[in-house]
């Protein structure tokens, strides 16, 4: 796993400090929530989840500073529900560089619409992996979301990087997901909150159902989107071979949540690297995705 070999090599380096994984940018849109709420609370609700998250070691591997994992939250609230908590949702997004290039491939795209939560200005903002009984769930709420993303979002790195790589960031994610606060106003964590939402999520990538969904994820990386600089041909024949594999785990699995999870965000990369192909491999692109990525089908039928 590159990950693994990366920090081994890194560890042998004088002088070299451990980095965080994760470089987030927070921003909190609170457009719709009664002016009579003082805006500083929001602020320093921001700057605490922005130091919260980029400050926290999330693994045990040491990252460069340039190897952080470029991700965003964007907050979204939506009501006022009285002493201190708010209804609304959250954004999440992450991407990862392609070899050898600047560009960076989209690795989630994600909006939530379940969030509840409560915040009192300069209140801690801390996540415990187990939840502590009687602990007040609106307020541990928050940086649970919080921190259930950034295992999906490791979990997705490191996959992307070794094949399996981040099975045990999914695990984690689970493990949330299991010890998440509960309460009535509290939703996302349940099989029976919804079809698209944090449990399925977390079922789908822990679930042996799904074993070649985590081939196609790296395959579609490795020897694709860090195959492109070098030789275009074989990085699309790579990514066709994990359109494939995203066909199979579909066709046996109809409306899987993680499918369509995978193609948010990706159609105009998928796009633009087979607008150049060869007419079968044009051909091919444009059946499999017609099929995946229904919501991209204008743009692929293009092609």
């Amino acid at each position: 796993m590159k990950r693994t070999a990366l920090y081994l090599f890194l560890c042998l380096l004088p002088g070299l400090v451990n980095s965080q994984e994760i470089q987030a940018r927070v921003e909190i849109l609170t457009n719709k929530i009664s002016s009579q709420v003082d805006r500083r609370v929001f602020q320093t609700l921001q700057n605490g989840l922005t130091n919260f998250i980029n400050s926290r070691k999330w693994t045990t591997d040491a990252f460069q500073s340039a190897e952080r994992i470029q991700c965003s939250f964007l907050l979204t609230l939506s009501q006022d529900l009285g002493s201190n908590t708010y209804r609304g949702g959250i954004t999440v997004q992450a991407a990862r560089p392609a070899y050898n290039t600047s560009y960076v491939s989209p690795l989630l795209n994600f909006h939530d619409d379940n969030l509840v939560f409560k915040y009192v200005e300069f209140q801690p903002i801390e996540f415990n992996e187990n939840r502590v009984q009687g602990s007040d769930p609106y307020v541990s709420n928050l940086t649970a979301t919080i921190a259930y993303y950034i295992n999906i979002i490791l979990g997705l790195d490191y996959s992307s990087f070794g094949l399996r790589g981040g099975d045990v960031y999914f695990q984690k994610a689970w493990n949330i997901v299991n010890n998440a606060p509960d309460s009535k106003d509290i939703t996302g964590w349940k099989s029976f909150d919804g079809l698209r939402n944090r449990y399925w999520l977390a079922e789908n990538l822990n679930n042996n159902r799904y074993t070649l969904f985590h081939d196609a994820l790296f395959a579609y990386y490795r020897t694709g989107v860090d195959v492109l600089f070098e030789n275009e041909e074989a990085a699309r024949n790579g990514i066709l071979n994990a359109l494939s594999y995203l066909n199979t785990v579909s066709t046996e699995n109809l409306n899987s949540m993680i499918v369509s999870v995978f193609f948010q965000g990706k159609g105009n990369e998928l796009f633009k690297i087979f607008s150049k192909g060869t007419g079968e491999q044009k051909a091919r692109a444009k059946e499999l995705l017609s099929k995946l990525d229904i919501t991209n089908l204008s743009l692929y039928r293009t092609l």
